[in-house]
C-alpha cells in the first residue's frame, strides 16, 4: 500500500476526530447551570420591573428611576456563559440613563416631546427583546467550540464597523469598475 494512502487516511482520521471534539457541545455542571438560572431570573425580574415603570410613565407622564443593580451584580457570569446576550444587555443598560433623561425632560405645558417619547419607547422595545433573548438563551443548548469561535469572529467584526464598511465599499467599487470594463469590452 502506498504511503499517500496512509497519509490521506491519517489526515481524514485527524479531521474527523477534530470535528467530533470541536463539534460536541460541552455541558454545564449542575451548579453552574443553577447559578446561571438564578442570574437570568434576577435580571429578568429587574427588566420586568423596569418595563412596569415605563408603563407607569406612559400612563402618568411622571419620570421614574430605572434599576440596574442586578445586571451589575450578575454581569460577569452572564458575560462568561452567554456572551451574545451580555452584549445586548450591556447596550440596553448603557442606554438606560438616556431613557431616564428623556422621561424627565418636559416641553411646553409639561408635555413630553415626540423625540423623548421615541427614546423611551425604543428602550422599552429593546428591553422586551433582551428579556426574550435572555430567557431563550438559558434553555438553549451550550454552543459548540465551532459556534463559539464563529460568534467571537462575528463580534469582532461588529466591533470594527469602519473596517467592514471599507471592505464592502472597496468590493462594490471593484464590482462597478469590472462591470464598466466589461461593458466597454462589449461595445463595438
Amino acid at each position: 500500500m502506498p504511503r499517500s494512502a496512509f497519509l490521506l487516511g491519517g489526515l481524514a482520521l485527524g479531521a474527523g476526530l477534530g470535528y467530533a471534539l470541536l463539534g460536541r457541545a460541552p455541558r454545564r455542571d449542575p451548579e453552574a447551570q443553577a447559578a446561571l438560572a438564578r442570574a437570568v431570573a434576577a435580571i429578568d425580574r429587574e427588566l420586568a420591573g423596569n418595563l412596569e415603570m415605563t408603563t407607569m410613565f406612559d400612563q402618568t407622564r411622571q419620570a421614574v428611576i430605572l434599576e440596574n443593580g442586578e445586571f451589575a451584580r450578575n454581569s460577569a457570569l452572564i458575560e462568561r456563559e452567554l456572551p451574545e446576550e451580555h452584549r445586548e444587555l450591556a447596550d440596553l443598560y448603557a442606554a438606560l440613563p438616556e431613557a431616564e433623561s428623556a422621561m424627565e425632560r418636559r416641553g411646553p405645558a409639561g408635555s413630553v416631546t415626540p423625540a423623548d417619547r421615541a427614546i423611551v419607547e425604543t428602550w422599552e422595545g429593546d428591553a422586551r427583546e433582551a428579556q426574550r433573548g435572555l430567557r431563550a438563551a438559558l434553555t438553549a443548548p451550550t454552543p459548540t467550540a465551532w459556534r463559539r469561535a464563529a460568534s467571537a469572529l462575528a463580534a469582532r467584526l461588529r466591533r470594527t464597523p469602519a473596517r467592514g464598511a471599507d471592505i464592502r465599499a472597496r468590493a462594490a467599487s471593484r464590482h462597478v469598475a469590472s462591470s464598466a470594463d466589461g461593458a466597454r469590452a462589449l461595445r463595438p
